[in-house]
This record gives C-alpha cells, sequence and structure tokens, in this order.
C-alpha cells in the first residue's frame, strides 16, 4: 500500500530506521489500557499505521468499522490483528498474526486473502525462532517484544537493545520495536536494527500519571 503524505512520515533521519512496505509508526490498540482508540488515531500523522487488537472487546466489530472509517479519512494504515476476515470486511490494509497463531494456526485462507489482496503481513516475535517462523510465512516485518519494560508485561524479560541488534543482523526480515517504546528509549535503538516504532502509551498521549505525552512524535516529522 502507498503511504499517503509522505511529508508527514517520522523522520527515519532522525531515528534511524531501516525501510519496510508498511508505515514507520504504528498505534498499538488495547482493550484495557487505550480502550477508545480513535481520539489517539486521530491525532497520528497520515502515513501512521494503527494496529487493531481489542481481542476481548465484544463490540470489536463495531470499534473496528468505526477505527476503518477514521484510517480512511486521516489516511492512516489499518492493520487487523488474528482475524483477517475481518480484516477483508473492513478493506484493512494488512494482518497481524499473534506468535500463537502463527505457531499453531490454520493459516491457508488468511495467507490466500493476504496473497490475492497484495496486503501486508506482520507477525509478533518474542525469539529468534519465532522471527525464522515470521521470515518463513513471507511476513513483512516483525513486531518484535518486550524490547524494553513495559505495563504491557510487568516484569517480563526484555529483549534490549544490544540483543535486537543481534537479532536483526540474522533476521531475514525488518523488525519493528514494540514494547516500553518511547522518544527517549528509542534513541538508545541500534541505527537501523528497526524499520518501524509501535507502542499504546507512547503514541496515545496516556501516561502512568494520566497526562499526555505522546512523546514518540517528538522524535520528529519531516
Amino acid at each position: 500500500m502507498t503511504l499517503a503524505n509522505p511529508s508527514r512520515r517520522l523522520n527515519s533521519t532522525v531515528c534511524g530506521l531501516s525501510a519496510w512496505a508498511g508505515p514507520p509508526l504504528i498505534l498499538v490498540t488495547d482493550d484495557v489500557r487505550l480502550p477508545d482508540p480513535l481520539a489517539a488515531a486521530a491525532a497520528l500523522p497520515s502515513g501512521s499505521g494503527v494496529l487493531l487488537r481489542h481481542y476481548g472487546d465484544p463490540a470489536r466489530a463495531a470499534r473496528a468499522a468505526a477505527l476503518a472509517a477514521l484510517c480512511r479519512r486521516r489516511r492512516l494504515v489499518l492493520l487487523v490483528a488474528g482475524d483477517w476476515r475481518l480484516a477483508a470486511r473492513l478493506g484493512a490494509a494488512g494482518l497481524h498474526l499473534p506468535e500463537g497463531i502463527a505457531r499453531h494456526g490454520v493459516l491457508a485462507p488468511a495467507l490466500g486473502w493476504l496473497r490475492r489482496r497484495h496486503a501486508l503481513l506482520t507477525v509478533a516475535a518474542h525469539s529468534p525462532l519465532a522471527l525464522g517462523r515470521a521470515a518463513a510465512l513471507g511476513a513483512d516485518a516483525a513486531l518484535v517484544s518486550p524490547v524494553f519494560p513495559s505495563r504491557s508485561h510487568p516484569g517480563a524479560p526484555v529483549v534490549g537493545p544490544l540483543r535486537l541488534g543481534g537479532w536483526r543482523r540474522r533476521a531475514r526480515l525488518p523488525l519493528i520495536a514494540l514494547g516500553g517504546v518511547s522518544a527517549a528509549t528509542a534513541r538508545r535503538l541500534p541505527r537501523g536494527s528497526v524499520c518501524g516504532l509501535a507502542a499504546i502509551e507512547g503514541l496515545s498521549g496516556v501516561s502512568r500519571s494520566g497526562q499526555g505525552e505522546r512523546d514518540v512524535l517528538t522524535l520528529g516529522i519531516d
């Protein structure tokens, strides 16, 4: 999918991002930490991405439809997690596979839709083995997490910048950093190690204190 209005894209020179077919900046929705993602999505620069998770939301279909309409108006790239049929109904730009689905799911129908639609595929990865699986599926990029300490995975071991750089050198596909990503932590990533930055709080204006901090955007917009 061609990204609209490239002058409003994240400044890859400032961030040291490598290239991939999708957006350099991705807002990740969360039914607990970001129950209504519309306002956060509306504040993104054109050409950014939105990854719809909201797995446990009973109103997921309706919320997804509203988010898809907003993405069309704002020229954002919509990815739907775990449900290729919903992605197809919404006319989404791509599909995201959680690591468990990538490992054990029945993927032929989803992969068929992706090929016919020429849509983006991202896959979650928490290990080099998962990165290999994502590459074997033909994913456009892998979302690696948690790169830094994150409220989504409190106390969980983190990948960290150095290990991420090593994974990138051996990976056969581009990597997107997720987990604790902020303006400060993104600058700690090895230059060229990731093609994108994904975040919930770092892009939603929601912080532990409740104060707005949409700080990933402070890395610079072209």
